[in-house]
């Protein structure tokens, strides 16, 4: 639940990602309704009631009867008609008190799978919505239909394809399959039944005992289908491996696999063609036997070949999104359609498997490839641990219903990450903890992280990392994107590749590397370089009294920020944390979105011109 602190952080920032406001002086808002859909379908979120937008910022007016607004909403929560899910409980509605005002404060969960899609008014496909950023949207047909899919327990490959029989499906493909079979189980009973019962007993060919339908699976076809038969199935059907591996950025990539007609694309030749590429060059050594299939190999490949299977299994084919495989230098990394169908947190402890294709999985498994006990991460892990390379990430995004594992083959901090990080911090590096080490690390070799990214590294509570990440965005040595859980935290260089495969046009803010604890906004602890150190003098008075309206106000106009600034510093410099205090501001916020904005337009100016890091930095205003 959300606490008033965390509260009165959320009145200071704005609406989110996860936090909506509503006035409510007029009962129940309407609107209410649309955003715990789009919560519950995306990535849990609050609501409060009793907050109205003034002047640019949020004020707590309240609301008059709490009880009767509660009594209200869970008459209509527990209606089926207007919300398809009861998805909050007793526990997840509160009254808090702010300045006197009570407000009344919801929270709504993430829906487990088998509850999405949460919507209203009887109607998926018009009801249904999905948070962006500051918004709700309605979501799409095809973002709908995913969602259906996904909440039923009937395996998806175990759809049985009307119109679609065995000549659908690659002769020469389905040879090879039994052919590796034999070899590594040549006594197994399988081996004696024809091609429809072998078929059959591997979930490829199916009989519905309810209807008495009967043919060809999608599983069957995914794994041993032809082109044409796969994308009439499947319009949408797309496999895409790529390796990324010169310098050239004009050069997109050195090969490609993907479908041109070329060769059958199902996910049996698939699999065969891109594994032998993925360990090609893997500085471990290991040996492949003459089927290709693993002899005494290294754990690093054992955990290529998880990466690669689990992509191919628990993808939603369905989708319009592709399955899409990258080798870098740097790095593996596998994009797949569908999120995660058990929390990313069981992911790393292991032990719990919902595959969305449970026939493709025991083709597989058949095969010797994949786990089958949800220890298939676990591999991966145990692997790069070994190799004292970066932990690999797990990123879902909740928009593109999609799914990426990144497994980075670089150690945790190389020298020449090393020496990016002392640039940047300067003599401060020294005295930074093991946390703030392996924070900055992991945005350097990620572009960005959010908080869930840096707690496989650290056994830190997620509310000291959060802690930790503020600090070093108020010291400038980490910008910052996004509110609530949607905040992203980037390291300050150009084009830096996010986890979603986009770029980071960030540019280099100017930074001030004091790497003192900040003070609080009333300190009476001043800089060394303020001006007017003695806080009772006139001077620091006039100063107060000139940045108040701005320091009392939750959200102010841009340019009457502007505007105090100037006016603070037209007598003397002062130093970003002092205009932070004055302001009632963040350090970081009023860098970026001031400072140096207004340096380049010069009507600013530095004390220590053209030195940035410099720990006495202040700011004044340019002389005309």
């Amino acid at each position: 639940m959300m606490t008033l602190d965390q509260l009165l952080e959320a009145l200071n920032l704005g609406e989110d990602q996860d936090v909506e406001f509503k006035t409510a002086d007029g009962g129940l808002p309407k609107s209410i309704w649309e955003t715990i859909s789009a919560f519950a379908n995306t990535e849990s979120g609050f609501i409060v009631l009793g907050v109205a937008e003034r002047d640019g910022g949020f004020v707590a007016e309240g609301v008059r009867k709490p009880e009767i607004l509660r009594k209200s909403f869970w008459d209509t929560h527990n209606n089926p008609q207007k919300l398809s899910q009861a998805i909050c409980s007793e526990d997840d509605v509160s009254v808090l008190t702010v300045a006197g005002r009570r407000l009344l404060c919801i929270h709504v969960p993430r829906a487990h799978r088998q509850q999405r899609p949460v919507f209203i008014n009887g109607n998926p496909l018009l009801g249904t919505y999905k948070r962006n950023y500051e918004g709700d949207y309605r979501c799409s047909e095809a973002e709908v239909r995913q969602m259906l899919r996904d909440a039923g327990d009937e395996p998806l490959d175990s759809l049985i394809l009307d119109g679609f029989d065995l000549d659908d499906l690659d002769a020469d493909t389905l040879a090879a399959y039994r052919n590796r079979f034999a070899s590594r189980d040549p006594d197994h009973p399988f081996l004696a039944l024809n091609e429809a019962n072998f078929l059959e007993r591997l979930g490829g060919l199916r009989r519905d005992r309810r209807s008495g339908a009967e043919g060809l699976t999608l599983a069957g076809l995914l794994m041993f289908g032809r082109e044409r038969s796969l994308l009439d199935a499947l319009p949408h059907f797309h496999l895409d491996y790529q390796e990324q591996l010169s310098s050239n950025p004009e050069e997109r990539w050195t090969y490609r696999l993907t479908i041109d007609g070329k060769w059958a694309p199902n996910l049996f030749n698939f699999y065969y063609r891109v594994y032998p590429r993925l360990v090609d060059g893997v500085d471990v050594p290991f040996k492949l036997d003459r089927t290709a299939t693993r002899l005494e190999e290294t754990h690093v490949h054992e955990a290529l070949r998880e990466a690669l299977v689990n992509a191919l299994i628990h993808a939603d084919h369905q989708s319009s999104r592709p399955i899409k495989i990258v080798k870098r230098p740097d790095a593996f990394i596998f994009h797949n359609p569908g999120r995660l169908r058990i929390p990313r947190e069981q992911l790393y402890q292991g032990g719990i498997t919902d595959p969305r294709n449970p026939n493709l999985q025991k083709m597989f498994q058949m095969l010797g490839l994949g786990e089958k006990a949800g220890s298939g991460f676990q591999k991966i892990l145990r692997a790069w641990r070994e190799q004292h390379w970066l932990i690999p990430v797990v990123a879902e995004n909740a928009a593109l219903e999609m799914t990426r594992v990144w497994l980075p083959v670089t150690s945790m901090i190389p020298d020449d990450v090393e020496r990016e990080l002392r640039a940047l911090v300067g003599d401060a590096y020294a005295r930074l903890d093991e946390l703030e080490r392996v924070i900055l690390m992991l945005a350097h070799r990620f572009g960005e992280v959010g908080n869930a990214d840096i707690q496989p590294y650290r056994s830190e509570h997620p509310r000291d990392i959060g802690n930790k990440l503020k600090l070093l965005v108020e010291r400038g040595w980490l910008g910052k994107h996004g509110h609530g859980r949607g905040t992203r935290y980037r390291w300050p260089q150009l084009g830096a590749p996010d986890l979603f495969g986009g770029t980071l046009e960030m540019e280099l803010s100017e930074h001030v590397l004091d790497d003192s604890p900040p003070k609080a906004l009333n300190s009476q602890h001043k800089d060394p370089s303020f001006q007017h150190k003695d806080a009772n003098s006139p001077d620091y008075e006039a100063l107060r009294a000139l940045a108040a309206p701005i320091r009392e106000r939750l959200r102010a106009k841009p340019v009457d920020v502007r505007t105090t600034i100037l006016g603070l510093c037209s007598g003397a410099y002062l130093s970003l944390r002092e205009l932070a205090e004055l302001l009632g501001r963040q350090p970081a916020s009023v860098q970026n979105h001031y400072l140096t904005p207004m340096l380049k337009e010069g009507v600013l100016v530095q004390r220590y011109p053209g030195n940035p890091n410099h720990p006495n930095q202040g700011y004044r205003k340019a002389e005309k």
